[in-house]
């Protein structure tokens, strides 16, 4: 039996998601900022983790932005097969709930209709919008307003199989490295492994969402998972950039299969805010 989802309740869901993860740093986040700052072996960088834990106070008691860029929004839609919207498109819901966040927050709006021609759309709509069939009758969203500071500093190569996991290493490490502190570190590194391109770019994004201090559950992973993160930290980049120990406060890996001539590696790095909300209609 289907089970109908109000287009305007989406709408609604979508706003407040938006509202929400651009005020309120999530609390895993928050917690390993904390644990950051107890770690990290520069004075500087001690100071800036102090700092940008009262800014994450402030923003959740007054209700205003976590940072001035408050990003394109990126929604996850996990869609059950008996779900039935009714009143009109989930697209549209989408970009409406984002259009009313980003003016009831008095939030910047940061995207332009055409790429070349660089025209703001003024109400930060297009979202990107990513939708999945799954089983049942509930829809998932994730949203995840995305700074482009971070953005920028995001990477893919096709490499070649013989690369392997050192190839992997190698292109992760360069890839923080050259970033600097451009994403705002400590950061969060989503790494997607296999598939073809785009879907190497889509793991590396969705792996920035996982809750820290989770493990991904093949051993060999979780593994690589671990030594990618220290390795990162051993570049020195620290927080904002100015020198330290704790450069990342997480590194996830997702993968998927892939063409036996090919190894597509795609790495989304994420500033400290990590922004995202998640709510089940």
């Amino acid at each position: 039996m289907l089970r109908t989802i109000r287009y305007e309740d989406i709408v609604a869901q979508v706003k407040e998601l938006c509202l929400d993860a651009n005020c309120n740093l999530p609390m895993d986040v928050y917690q390993a900022l904390v644990a950051a700052e107890q770690k990290e072996e520069s004075p500087l960088g001690q100071n800036i983790l102090d700092v940008i834990l009262q800014n994450a106070k402030i923003a959740r008691e007054k209700k205003m932005p976590l940072c001035q860029d408050t990003g394109m929004v990126v929604v996850f839609a996990e869609v059950g097969q008996d779900v039935h919207i009714e009143g009109g498109l989930l697209s549209d819901a989408v970009n409406e709930g984002v259009r009313r966040a980003y003016d009831e927050g008095y939030f910047r709006k940061s995207v332009v209709a055409d790429p070349i021609q660089r025209v703001n759309t003024k109400d930060n709509t297009p979202a990107v919008l990513h939708v999945s069939l799954v089983a049942g009758d509930k829809l998932r969203l994730i949203v995840a307003p995305k700074g482009f500071g971070s953005e920028n500093m995001s990477a893919l190569k096709m490499l070649k199989p013989a690369d392997g996991v050192q190839g992997i290493k190698d292109f992760v490490v360069k890839t923080v490295s050259e970033a600097g502190g451009n994403p705002c570190p400590p950061i969060i590194i989503g790494v997607g492994i296999g598939g073809t391109m785009e879907k190497a770019a889509l793991l590396a994004k969705q792996a920035v969402l996982r809750e820290i201090g989770s493990k991904h559950p093949q051993p060999h992973i979780a593994k690589l998972e671990e030594e990618l993160l220290e390795l990162v930290n051993k570049t020195g980049v620290g927080p904002q950039g100015f020198g330290g120990t704790q450069t990342a406060l997480a590194l996830f890996v997702e993968t998927y299969p892939t063409h036996i001539a090919g190894l597509p590696v795609a790495v989304n790095i994420n500033c400290h805010v990590a922004r995202h909300a998640e709510a089940v209609l």
